[in-house]
């Protein structure tokens, strides 16, 4: 334990990060988003997630970046292991499948969600919303409804399943992860 106090490697802000990153997802994922729809009417489910989605799709996106910088290379002479730590080490040959491609997933599909899903969803949730007050009934009303509202929720369907979707593969992603990470552990 030569090379100083742990607060100045790597390895402690790594670890949280990860715990973060996983936490909140099935914290959101199977605990929060379940109960919240639940217990909330509908247009206040609807304002309750609007509020979180950005911050839940920043931290899938922030996360990765900073494990990777993060990331504590490993020396162990005994199995012959030598990688460098941070950037380095995430892109080391010996650990494309292992560390850059579930952490590279982690990143891609909270950007796509953020970036890309959330205001296209925000977009036509908007557009429902006028098309309600010109129908004089609820998206989520029984049908029948207009043209207009079917395909304004075929229109919201699809990117919400597409949102899911992404969050389970970085639900995956981040647990295979740190099925790498616990191999680490001696």
């Amino acid at each position: 334990m030569g090379e100083g106090p742990i607060l100045f490697s790597p390895g402690p802000y790594h670890i949280l990060s990860y715990g973060t990153l996983l936490g909140t997802q099935v914290f959101h994922t199977f605990i929060n988003s379940v109960a919240s729809f639940k217990v909330l009417e509908r247009p206040q489910f609807a304002i309750l997630q609007r509020a979180v989605f950005p911050s839940y799709f920043g931290i899938q996106t922030a996360a990765p970046l900073l494990l990777a910088l993060t990331y504590p290379g490993r020396t162990n002479i005994l199995r012959g292991i030598d990688t460098p730590s941070s950037l380095a080490g995430v892109f080391h040959s010996s650990n494309r499948w292992s560390v850059l491609l579930p952490l590279g997933t982690v990143l891609a599909t909270g950007l796509v969600n953020l970036a890309y899903l959330l205001p296209e969803t925000n977009k036509v949730t908007a557009l429902r919303r006028q098309q309600e007050k010109k129908d004089g009934k609820a998206s989520y009303d029984a049908p029948p409804h207009s043209k207009e509202m079917a395909a304004l929720n075929k229109k919201f369907g699809q990117l919400h399943g597409i949102s899911s979707l992404l969050n389970l593969i970085t639900l995956v992603a981040t647990v295979i992860y740190g099925i790498d990470l616990s191999s680490r552990l001696d």
